[in-house]
Parts: structure tokens; C-alpha cells; sequence
């Protein structure tokens, strides 16, 4: 394991006070120019003031924000027919009932408030598939923040209803256009706004990525998730799950729906990464047709954390390809990295065809249309369990899937996407044709 301090979320009045994780095994760290460490060295204590030691009450207020504005808790639900259909007994982390529909709130609201005890006066933050973005804008609008998000233009044309949906919570929307324009660009040019304005600005970090604190601090506002996963099934189901599963692409819904289950170790923890259209990688274009940096990368450094990371034969970094936007990205993060590399987590994946059946899939049997995202977990179950699985695991009961967002986002993707594949169980397309 880690040494990882209680997530702050847990209210532990018996330990010591935890202190701020760096390091997880080798990988971690504070990879960045000097221009940012006095940035960094002042988040890092605001962290520890506010955040693991509720300084002026401030966990206090997260805690009723996430509540009153977020909605917490998200329900734990007993899906009937997908657990008729595998045979286990599956149940689902509603998170896509959040405000926003996303997981990407919790931490969204806590950075945001952050920056307001820190006495910041602008927010800044990237994304990939608008989630994060879509948070960050209605955290900003929530706590009068002004906010800028940068976004891969790429991903604008792919993620439309989510970019008007930070427009209308009054966000700026910058496009960038180097590179292939998805979420690792729009993370490089984040950082190089924060590097130059420093002084007024705090950069909302979407995922348990970046320089340390940004993956513990992360991971502590989604601790949530698994906080009430566990509360949940003890009251619920009598007992803790046998299994859980969630998608895997810079892992903040993953270490989510993980944290607080980490030290039971009857809990098998699956981090389900985009397999795209295959694990292979083509040099010559310097482009990974999938995501999986937990199943097929290798230790570098990449925004400043040293992770797993999809390389080249020279080392260097892969632009990654996934059918759905928020797994997009060249890395991980690093406590995912450490979890892997120590057999906590364990890291599979699931094929583009695959996750798109799924999301039809758990549309038509649970009423949910989930993002494509969290289709990549239900395409694990599918591919093992299903009637055509091929029996690779055998699930500890019960299993908890964490539902990270809903599909809103998603239907042109999926429209578009679903008209290239000849999918048994997708909705005839014929009405579109023109």
C-alpha cells in the first residue's frame, strides 16, 4: 500500500495528523518549471490547512456546498437486469446524478473554494471531455469566480452541448489547436497560463494528474464516492462489496470510487482503461490507437508527476486515441500507477465496439444512458460475464460500478460513432438518413 494519509472526507478524530502525499512509490513528485514552485509550495499548504486540517472550518462548508448545491449522497442502486444478465449481483454509484452529471463536481467545488480561502481572484482549469469544464463553470458561477477553461479543439467539435454549457454558467472557452488537439494540449497550455499568472489565478486540476499536491488533493475531494460506497453497502447490503469497477482514463472517478476502500483488501479494486481500436502502437505517426497507459505504458514524466505513460521505442510520449473524449490521455495518475505496479488495482481493457454496446446496453436494460466513459466499465462486465464472455474473472459479489457521468454529452459522439459499427443491440439509424 501507499503511504497514504486518511482521505480528509472520513472525519477520523483518533489519528495523527495526516500530512500530504508526494510520493507514491517512485512515481509522483514535482516535476516543473521554477516559475511555478512558489504556486506549488502555496497550494501545498493550503492543502494541509484547509483541506487535512479544516482550517477555519473550511472542510465544514465543502461539505455542506457538495451537499446542498451537488446533491450528495448520489444513491447506491440494485440493477435488476444487468444482474439477471451476468449472473452477479451488480449494483450502481448513481454519480451521474450529480449536479452537472458528472463525479467531476466534488473536486470541481473543492478546488474552487480553495482558491477562494486562498484569497485567489481567477480560475483557470482544461478538459477533455467537458466534464470537468462543465464543474469548474458552475462551481465558478456558484462561488463568483471568474473562469477560463482551456479545451482541444478536437474535443470542442466532439464535446458541443458541454462547451455551451460552460458559455452559459459565464466561463471563457479557449481553444487550442497544437498537437491533436485533445486533453494533454489542453493541459500544457493551462500550465503555461498558470505559470504567468501565478500571483491571482489557481488552476483547477480535473484529474489525480500533475504535480504533487494536485493528485492526493484530488483524489481527497472524490473520496466521497467510495466514503459512501462503504456506508452504503454496510447499511444496505449488510456488508462491503466483493467487487469494485470503474473507468480508468486519468483515474479521479477511479480514485474515487476507490480511496477509502484501499485498506480492505476482500475488495478487488478493476480500473477499466480505453482499449480503443487496439493495444498496439504505430511509431511512425507517433499516435496509440487507445488509452491504456495502466495496462501497456511505461515510467516517464508528463505534467509534472513522474506515471505510466504511453511511449515510444525513444521514449517518446504517444498521442492517445479513445472513442470517448474524457479517456483521452496519454498518462495516469500516479497513485493509480503505484496501486497497479503493487497488485491493489488491477488495470484491463475494454475495445471502443465493446464500450459502445454497453452504453446501449445499459440504456435500454437500466433506463441510464451512461457517458462513454463509464461504458468501458460495463463493457468489462460484458466481455467477461455476459453470454458471450469469455469467463476471464469470476466477480467477487457484489459488485459496485461507479456510474461517473450520464451520456447528455455524449449523443453526437455516440450517434456518429454507432453509425460506423454494425452493433447488434444499437437503435436503428435509418431515421437520420437525409
Amino acid at each position: 500500500m501507499s503511504e497514504r494519509s486518511d482521505s480528509p472526507m472520513s472525519e477520523r478524530s483518533d489519528s495523527p495528523m495526516p500530512q500530504p502525499d508526494t510520493k507514491f512509490g517512485d512515481y509522483g513528485g514535482q516535476y516543473v518549471p521554477e516559475a511555478l514552485m512558489p504556486a506549488i509550495e502555496e497550494l501545498t499548504d493550503a492543502y494541509q490547512r484547509y483541506v487535512l486540517e479544516n482550517q477555519d472550518g473550511f472542510m465544514d462548508e465543502f461539505r455542506d456546498r457538495i451537499r446542498d448545491f451537488g446533491g450528495r449522497p448520489t444513491p447506491l442502486q440494485h440493477a435488476e437486469q444487468l444482474s439477471a444478465r451476468y449472473g452477479v449481483d451488480v449494483y450502481l454509484k448513481r454519480e451521474d446524478l450529480l449536479h452537472g452529471g458528472a463525479h467531476k463536481l466534488n473536486n470541481a467545488l473543492g478546488q474552487v473554494l480553495l482558491a477562494k480561502y486562498m484569497g485567489k481572484e481567477r480560475i483557470i482549469a482544461e478538459t477533455g471531455a467537458g466534464q470537468h469544464g462543465t464543474a469548474t463553470a458552475m462551481a465558478a458561477a456558484h462561488l463568483d469566480m471568474p473562469c477560463e477553461i482551456y479545451m482541444g479543439r478536437r474535443d470542442i467539435n466532439r464535446q458541443r452541448p458541454n462547451v455551451f454549457r460552460m458559455r452559459i454558467n459565464g466561463a471563457d472557452v479557449s481553444p487550442v489547436d497544437i498537437g491533436r488537439g485533445t486533453l494533454k494540449e489542453a493541459i500544457s497550455e493551462t500550465m503555461r497560463d498558470w505559470a504567468t499568472t501565478v500571483e491571482t489565478t489557481h488552476y483547477v486540476i480535473g484529474s489525480i494528474v500533475g504535480p504533487a499536491p494536485f493528485p492526493a488533493m484530488v483524489r481527497d475531494f472524490q473520496s466521497v464516492i467510495s466514503e459512501e460506497i462503504r456506508a452504503q453497502s454496510l447499511d444496505k447490503l449488510g456488508g462491503l462489496p466483493g467487487s469494485v469497477v470503474a473507468c480508468a482514463g486519468g483515474g479521479s472517478n477511479t480514485m474515487g470510487a476507490f480511496a477509502e476502500l484501499l485498506d480492505d483488501e476482500a475488495v478487488t479494486l478493476y480500473a477499466v482503461e480505453a482499449g480503443g481500436s487496439s493495444l498496439t502502437v504505430d511509431e511512425e505517426t507517433g499516435v496509440a490507437p487507445h488509452s491504456a497507459s495502466l495496462s501497456t505504458g511505461e515510467e516517464g514524466v508528463l505534467h509534472g508527476a513522474r506515471t505510466k505513460l504511453l511511449q515510444d521505442s525513444h521514449g517518446q510520449i504517444m498521442e492517445s486515441h479513445s472513442v470517448s473524449s474524457g479517456l483521452d490521455y496519454s498518462g495516469v495518475g500516479p497513485e493509480l500507477s503505484y496501486l497497479v505496479d503493487t497488485g491493489r488495482v488491477i488495470p484491463v481493457t475494454v475495445d471502443d465496439d465493446a464500450a459502445l454496446e454497453s452504453f446501449h446496453r445499459l440504456s435500454q436494460d437500466e433506463g441510464i444512458i451512461p457517458a462513454l466513459e463509464t461504458a468501458h466499465a460495463f463493457g468489462f462486465l460484458e466481455t467477461v460475464a455476459g453470454p458471450d464472455g469469455d469467463g476471464s474473472v469470476e466477480f467477487d459479489e457484489p459488485v459496485v460500478v461507479n456510474v461517473s457521468g450520464r451520456g447528455d454529452k455524449d449523443l453526437e459522439a455516440a450517434i456518429d460513432e454507432t453509425e460506423k459499427r454494425d452493433l447488434d443491440n444499437a437503435p436503428r439509424m435509418e431515421v437520420f438518413d437525409r
